[in-house]
């Protein structure tokens, strides 16, 4: 069984090279590709017929180093000059080469601790190679991840199968052995895979992430980590009681003591990542990840998300990896005050004074420079040198470490603080630049949701002066109403009929005056209209007497009508027309309302011989609050009575001409009269 399955894997494999020369190399990807066909069908063919020898065990180390240096070769295309990708395949590689020392040892001298350490470091390389493979696969471009899916298949199944068979041969090497006769069949069964993963010819793009560097430097630390004790274990086992012992004891208590010491350490977990950013990497930052966390933080607007200050000091602790900080406004007075604080320790800063803040401000705003308060206390005796005013706490609060100005439009709008990270280390102009692009993002959202506030404010001004303008509109009515009857009561004090009515005319007005008053209370909102079937005649009559006094207002037509109105609204609708229309015309000309039906609907014209409107007035300004043809008026009732009519559902026509007056005329849906009794029950 042995013998044929690597022998059919020989042959596949020279198959597949043979297939892919007539294709031709044109990249080194390719070349390395027809390089680990080769050395992959030699292998297996020299296991066929000689399982065990040296030549076998190097032909797999062999291949071995093939395949992951074409996983390299692959990788570097898109790596972007990421140096700690290097180590990452520099660090599989010497696993591969002590691997092949200790083979070498073994053949040698027949060492049983060397044969264990070797199949301990195969079994590292195996997995070190699948971690690759994952990286690799994974940070590859959309486009081309189909392309290396199977050859990738194929190197993942081959090293799988090798990690189980080295780790099982390590544990229980008498069961191991009846596992290797299937391993040829299974490489075997890759070439179909490498066959469809080689035959596209648009090439093999990958892109390697920062994260993928890192994700893959910390597992082969981890394997690193376990192979090395695993390898001092076995030598540990295997040496006598001499001084060795005792040195590899000391090297394996070194280890574990250290990783229990280092792992749990921020400032051990900071240093490697400073180190690592350093020499591993062209640029500090992931600037596209950067940016996208930052974005994704400030931008939160869910339920469970922090004020947008806190948000926007967390997305800038998490650009520099620090635990919090603050953020300092200017109030009206021109004093720094704290606006938001997010994990900062202490109490808050102190608020200066405004005169020194304003200096500060000043200068913050006009350099707009990121700010070390670690290098301004190293030269502290120089600061006021390099024009620096910094408030004394500042310079002596070694809680701030970098300062973040917020400049929006050329003007300051916040200053975030921020604590200093496990490990100080010197800003350099990386994080001068991502944070000084950072900080007018986070300063155009400051003043976004300043102008939004500022907006809301006014709203509420304006809504309130809405409010104000109408009502004073109704107040103006009431009060030519209350003239109109000091006037009359002068010549009818002693008439009875007189008194009653004037009577009832000032509990009405009382009563519509407090109505006027709660509508001005903030928490006062709209009046909602009930739209039901009302009867026309109550409504008009109440709305004829309440302006009909020294003047001539006639109601004509089918005044027995209903409508679908609201009765309140109505009556107010109409007074305002009818109160418009006295004003338009001289006192011997009479005012006149005719109700007429028309179809579905019923027509409520209020008529007036005054002086008129043109076209344009009507179509531009009419309508418009404040617009008004009338000496001393409020422009009001017209745009009020439009409103109220169309919140009822109905419409209001306009004919006017100069000279010859207006026609205001109200559309309403006409209603079935319903008797009192049905209204009660319903």
């Amino acid at each position: 069984m042995l013998f044929w399955s690597h022998a059919l894997a020989a042959a596949m494999f020279v198959g597949l090279l043979i297939w892919r020369l007539g294709a031709g190399a044109r990249d080194p990807g390719q070349r390395l590709l027809l390089a680990g066909f080769a050395v992959t069908a030699c292998w297996a063919w020299l296991t066929a017929i000689a399982p065990g020898e040296p030549l076998a065990r190097y032909a797999e180390t062999a291949r071995n180093l093939i395949w992951v240096g074409l996983l390299y070769s692959l990788s570097a295309k898109g790596a972007e000059r990421q140096h700690g990708v290097k180590l990452v395949y520099a660090a599989v590689g010497s696993v591969v080469g002590f691997q092949l020392v200790a083979d070498t040892v073994f053949f040698m001298t027949g060492n049983l601790a060397a044969a264990e350490t070797a199949t301990l470091l195969r079994i590292t390389t195996a997995a070190g190679a699948l971690v690759l493979v994952h990286n690799l696969y994974g940070q590859a471009s959309p486009s081309s991840r189909t392309n290396i899916r199977l050859a990738m298949l194929g190197l993942a199944l081959s090293w799988t199968y090798d990690l189980n068979l080295y780790t099982l041969s390590y544990l229980d090497p008498h069961t191991a052995s009846d596992f290797v006769p299937w391993r040829g069949l299974l490489i075997a069964l890759t070439g179909p895979l490498f066959a469809l993963g080689a035959r596209s010819e648009e090439g093999w793009r990958i892109r390697l992430s920062r994260a993928a560097t890192f994700q893959s430097l910390s597992l082969l630390a981890i394997c690193g980590y376990f192979a090395v004790m695993a390898i001092l274990a076995t030598a540990l086992k295997g040496s006598g009681r001499d001084l060795s012992q005792g040195l590899l004891v000391a090297v394996l208590a070194a280890m574990t003591v250290g990783a229990m010491v280092l792992l749990p350490s921020a400032r051990a977990r900071s240093w490697a990542k400073v180190k690592v950013a350093k020499h591993f990497f062209e640029h500090r930052y992931d600037y596209r990840g950067e940016w996208l966390r930052f974005t994704e933080t400030v931008g939160r607007a869910d339920a469970d998300a922090l004020p947008l200050g806190e948000r926007v000091i967390k997305a800038f602790a998490d650009i520099l990896d620090v635990p919090g900080g603050t953020l300092l406004q200017a109030d009206n007075s021109g004093a720094l005050v704290t606006a938001a604080s997010w994990n900062w320790p202490g109490r808050n800063p102190p608020a200066e004074e405004p005169e020194a803040s304003r200096e500060f401000w000043a200068h913050v705003e006009a350099e707009g420079r990121i700010l070390e308060f670690d290098a301004f206390r190293a030269k502290w005796g120089a600061a006021r040198d390099l024009n620096a005013p910094i408030p004394d706490w500042l310079a002596t609060d070694r809680r701030a470490w970098a300062g973040v100005p917020l400049i929006h439009h050329e003007r300051l709008v916040g200053l975030v603080l921020l604590t200093g990270p496990e490990l100080r280390r010197a800003l350099d102009w990386e994080d001068f630049d991502l944070l000084r692009t950072a900080g007018r993002q986070a300063a155009a959202a400051l003043a976004e949701a300043h102008g939004q506030e500022a907006l809301s404010n006014a709203q509420r001004f304006e809504e309130f002066n809405r409010r104000f303008a109408f009502i004073l509109h109704d107040i103006k009515n009431l009060v030519s109403q209350l003239s109109l009857v000091s006037r009359n009561a002068e010549r009818h004090a002693d008439n009875p009929d007189f008194r009653a009515d004037m009577v009832a005319t000032l509990k009405s007005s009382v009563g519509k005056m407090n109505d006027l008053l709660a509508r001005l209370a903030p928490q006062a909102t709209a009046r909602s209209h009930r739209t039901e079937a009302q009867p026309l005649r109550p409504i008009l009559a109440a709305a004829v007497a309440a302006k009909r006094r020294d003047r001539d207002v006639q109601l004509l037509g089918d005044t027995s009508l209903w409508v679908v109105a609201d009765a309140a609204g109505l009556e107010q609708a109409v007074g305002h027309l009818l109160q418009n229309a006295l004003e338009a015309c001289s006192d011997p000309q009479p005012v006149v309302i005719k109700v007429c039906e028309r179809g579905s609907e019923v027509a409520i014209a209020i008529v007036d011989k005054g002086v008129g409107m043109d076209s344009d007035f009507v179509r531009n300004r009419l309508f418009q609050p404040f617009a008004s043809t009338k000496p001393g008026g409020f422009g009001i009732g017209s745009f009020e009575a439009r409103s109220i009519v169309i919140a009822m559902g109905g419409r209001l026509g306009v004919d006017s001409k100069p000279g010859e007056g207006s026609q205001f005329t109200i559309y309403l849906p006409a209603a079935e009269a319903v008797s009192v009794e049905r209204r009660k029950i319903a």
